[in-house]
């Protein structure tokens, strides 16, 4: 009697520690799969704020990407000149816009002391130097400066466009003005011959890319000059003026150096202008 209720309480033992196991187990198959769907939570919440940043960032890049220069125009780079460059010659009137148009003929007049010296500009040809000349005849730039450089023997050239090359007299410093910006060259003569023929008119630069400032010649001449110097242009009317200045010659200022010297015969730009484009 006393063996079989024993027999039976074990038989109870047994069925509720079996039953305590498989709540235990089942308990700990929940806290598992609860783990693990938390885990997935967490881990859906991080791709998806990878993938907001990413956006976030993205957005950002694209807001700050250069935009496309608009039909008919040019995209241009104007670089700044860094303050320990800037000389007292240095004219600052700002900068032009780095997008210019690239249609139409402008014409030049460049009214001097002497009488109009006028030419023809293709801004299809120089859109960015175009645009240069155009901004700093805007500001007079080139107002009551002297052309202070002439060069009779080999290259043939008036050079002009220097804003410090003013009043009377020759000073030392003169040649070396400019605006506060440079900028890369364009329409480059590499397949003319000459390269610079007579009736040109052509930036001037310090023979390094992308040096061309506010400083231009207009050759009178054949000119055997390398191919390194932006065309802006073609004289089409008072090249008989600058004939007349080179006829009276140069005082020899800068023929140990670059060539040439200041003219004899001055020549003053009293106002330079760039019309609309047209066509």
């Amino acid at each position: 009697m006393t063996s079989t209720r024993e027999r039976q309480r074990a038989a109870a033992r047994a069925r509720l520690e079996k039953e305590m196991a498989e709540r235990a187990g089942k308990a700990r198959k929940r806290r598992q799969t609860q783990a693990i769907i938390g885990a997935g939570a967490a881990l859906v919440l991080v791709v998806a704020g990878t993938v907001w940043l990413a956006m976030t960032l993205g957005g950002d890049d694209d807001k700050t990407e250069t935009a496309a220069p608009a039909p008919g125009a040019s995209e241009c780079a104007f670089t700044e000149l860094p303050a320990d460059q800037r000389s007292p010659q240095i004219k600052d009137v700002g900068l032009p816009s780095n997008q210019q148009s690239s249609t139409g003929v402008q014409t030049m007049t460049i009214d001097t002391n002497l009488g109009p010296i006028t030419a023809k500009v293709d801004r299809s040809l120089v859109p960015c130097t175009a645009g240069s000349f155009t901004y700093l005849a805007e500001k007079n730039f080139f107002d009551n400066s002297k052309c202070h450089r002439l060069v009779t023997e080999g290259i043939k050239v008036l050079q002009c466009g220097d804003p410090s090359a003013t009043g009377k007299g020759w000073r030392d410093t003169d040649g070396t003005g400019g605006p506060t910006y440079r900028q890369a060259e364009e329409n480059l003569p590499t397949d003319k011959r000459p390269p610079y023929p007579e009736g040109v008119i052509a930036m001037a630069n310090s023979g390094q890319p992308g040096s061309t400032g506010s400083q231009f010649f207009i050759v009178y001449g054949d000119s055997p000059l390398d191919p390194a110097y932006t065309v802006l242009g073609t004289i089409t009317g008072g090249m008989d003026i600058v004939k007349d200045v080179a006829k009276a010659g140069d005082d020899g200022a800068f023929a140990q150096q670059a060539g040439g010297g200041h003219p004899k015969k001055e020549i003053v730009i009293k106002d330079l202008t760039m019309s609309n484009p047209q066509g």
